[in-house]
């Protein structure tokens, strides 16, 4: 695996571990415990908590290390919803752009994650889901700016919120729909209303596991 890809694996898992509860706010990062269960060296560790500092979820504090950052519930919600704002801007774009066989092909990866599909390939579904909207934009800057969005939200969402399936099931029917009726505004409403939905059953999960108490 590439340097690159190994500073990628490290900056994900600590993101999951993040937005899973399992560091909260003010916790130090132990380097050693990430490279040790990653089986990778410290370098990307550090590679990616440099990364995680631009992000804004994690603090470098000289002398003293890596620190989970202050997070506040707005935090969250406005990772989740600057991610829907381009990305419905790009699904506006799409409608337009989109040719037949990508709507499709759409339809296909909906009928096929609504066929009872395990967490894991809901996950890689919905991403398949919104990469061909992102792409049927047009925009190259969009979706470079969507790339690097993308890097920035924790996976495992379909496993950690039981009834998200067939909530984003029918949020990506109704965006379907909106492309296949070629209206920008309809798309680009229904998907920022699945990114704030999302940014919701984010905090509403953090909330549960405890994010915010103080130990």
């Amino acid at each position: 695996m590439s340097r690159g890809n190994l500073n990628a694996l490290a900056a994900q898992e600590i993101r999951r571990r993040i937005f899973a509860g399992e560091l909260r706010p003010g916790a130090k990062i132990d380097q050693d415990e990430l490279a040790e269960a990653l089986g990778i060296s410290k370098l990307p560790v550090r590679e990616a908590l440099i990364v995680l500092g631009h992000e804004g979820i994690v603090e470098h504090v000289a002398r003293r290390g890596a620190f989970v950052a202050e997070l506040t519930r707005d935090d969250v919600r406005d990772q989740y919803r600057v991610f829907g704002l381009v990305s419905g801007l790009a699904a506006e774009r799409a409608a337009v752009n989109l040719p037949p066989e990508s709507l499709r092909s759409l339809a296909d990866l909906v009928e096929r994650a609504g066929a009872g599909a395990d967490p894991v390939e809901q996950e890689r579904l919905n991403f398949e889901f919104h990469r061909l909207i992102n792409h049927g934009s047009g925009s190259r800057r969009l979706t470079s700016i969507l790339g690097l969005l993308v890097r920035t939200v924790s996976h495992g969402f379909y496993e950690a919120h039981e009834d998200w399936p067939g909530k984003a099931g029918e949020d990506h029917r109704r965006i379907l729909d909106a492309l296949a009726a070629r209206s920008g505004p309809q798309a680009r409403a229904a998907v920022e209303d699945h990114f704030a939905d999302g940014a919701e059953r984010a905090v509403a999960l953090l909330e549960a596991q405890g994010f915010w108490d103080r130990v």
